[in-house]
């Protein structure tokens, strides 16, 4: 599962990110490779429990170009 950066603590808030150009998507432990296009992310980050999910479009570069849902 991959997350954001700078860590939404809400959907609302990562669409908001995305809307400004800043938001980077990211794969913990680099086992698998972030993928471009089509992917799933969530958040917030650990410690903290997961209280959102969001289907994103990525980029090369992994930044987040559009929350699909």
């Amino acid at each position: 599962m991959a997350y954001e950066r700078s860590n939404p603590k809400t959907k609302k808030a990562l669409k908001e990110l995305v809307a400004t150009g800043k938001a980077y998507a990211f794969q913990p432990g680099g086992l698998f490779p972030l993928a471009t296009g089509k992917t799933v992310i969530e958040g917030p980050h650990f410690p903290k429990p997961h209280r959102w999910y969001a289907s994103v479009e990525v980029d090369d570069d992994g930044r987040i170009v559009r929350v699909i849902s």
